[in-house]
């Protein structure tokens, strides 16, 4: 295989797992980053916060991968996925499971550098990440179970640094799946007529025409919830500021939604990346700022 050939499968590799649209990335790795800080009491062990990290990138990229492969038909009938390389059929299925689990078992074997906990709760996070893509054939919420498959990382977090799982660490995790629910329900908006087209079940579809109204109410119970672990773990009013401004930013994206436009609705999504960063500077500025 000659330079140019073996770069051309790089480059199709890399947009099977959106490398360059590091998104899905970002929303796995800040509920991870708060779970760490919480944990650590904001100074984590230095070789635990690289495995997250790291496995946050490589479970991300494998979870795009099965992802794909479970979509590889739906996808043909999507407008914003009839080009992905493997239902364009730029690679194959198999190539899509090889890098699946390539990909799982390298973030596996970093998790096998931490405590025995830790490992049993990846394999959790593993069947997490491979169910998800298959759950949106047999109900209308499968946002429910990318919400555990994303925020599965918070107890791993706490067990690898605390090797315990206090009533803080399901708090943190309870409010991530109400926000994955929150986020995923604006991203299925706006592919909302294609899925229905297709068949595919998703919560814009159940929510229907209040699909706005009960985004709002997740996005309230999301901040509250946030706010109920503060006050467990004693945290300082700069927390709850930087929670009044990522309530600010949710309001935000209500605005963009407001008339469905299916570019707004992705927008809205994508703009969750900043809520995320705003809750985690809160946590940290408990710890450093005060």
């Amino acid at each position: 295989m000659t330079a140019s050939l073996i770069w051309q499968r790089i480059r199709l590799y890399s947009e099977l797992i959106r490398f360059q649209k590091p998104i899905g990335s970002y929303l796995l790795l800040w509920p991870t980053l708060w779970a760490l800080a919480i944990a650590a009491e904001g100074s984590p062990d230095h070789w635990i916060l690289f495995v997250f990290v790291a496995g946050v990138f490589l479970m991300r990229s494998a979870g795009c991968a099965i992802n794909d492969y479970a979509d590889r038909d739906i996808d043909l009938h999507i407008a914003r996925t009839q080009e992905r390389p493997l239902t364009s059929g730029k690679i194959t299925p198999k190539e899509a499971l090889l890098v699946f689990a390539l990909l799982s078992l390298l973030s596996f074997a970093l998790v096998l550098t931490l405590n025995r906990f830790t490992i049993l709760l990846s394999i959790v996070g593993v069947l997490l990440a491979a169910s998800y893509p298959f759950i949106k054939r047999y109900h209308y919420l499968p946002q429910v179970h990318l919400g555990a498959a994303f925020g599965w990382a918070i107890p791993m977090a706490f067990a690898a640094q605390t090797d315990a799982l206090p009533k803080q660490a399901w708090l943190l995790f309870v409010a991530n799946i109400i926000w994955a629910v929150a986020y995923d329900t604006m991203y299925s908006m706006a592919d909302r007529e294609d899925d229905l087209r297709v068949g595919v079940k998703s919560s814009a579809i159940l929510f229907g025409e209040y699909d706005r109204i009960v985004v709002g109410l997740l996005q309230f119970l999301f901040i509250l919830t946030l706010a109920l672990t503060g006050r467990e773990l004693g945290f300082s009013g700069f927390y709850y500021y930087t929670l009044f401004v990522a309530s600010l930013f949710l309001v935000y994206e209500q605005i963009v939604i407001n008339k469905r436009d299916p570019a707004k609705c992705f927008e809205a999504f994508l703009h969750n990346h900043w809520v995320g960063a705003i809750v985690f500077a809160g946590i940290m500025g408990h710890y450093y700022a005060l």
